[in-house]
């Protein structure tokens, strides 16, 4: 990952959580249904710990909380 890049992964890992959370799904069971780890979703999740993520699973994501892809695009400045 580029290090230029790694806010942008910080960003993204938050708002996963926080719409996530908005739908009142655990970790555990939000992991289930993207077919993820419920580790990896936490280290997607984490800002301290920038990690990087398939268009595809950021897509089936998107698709199960019911948000536009773009939202996690919304980047601060």
């Amino acid at each position: 990952m580029k290090e230029k890049y790694t806010q942008y992964y910080k960003e993204i890992g938050l708002k996963i959580a926080y719409y996530r959370k908005l739908k009142g799904y655990s970790q555990m069971k939000f992991a289930e249904m993207i077919d993820v780890s419920r580790t990896h979703l936490s280290n997607i999740e984490a800002p301290n710990k920038p990690t990087s993520i398939s268009l595809d699973l950021l897509f089936k994501i998107s698709e199960i909380l019911d948000i536009e892809v773009k939202n996690f695009f919304e980047f601060t400045k």
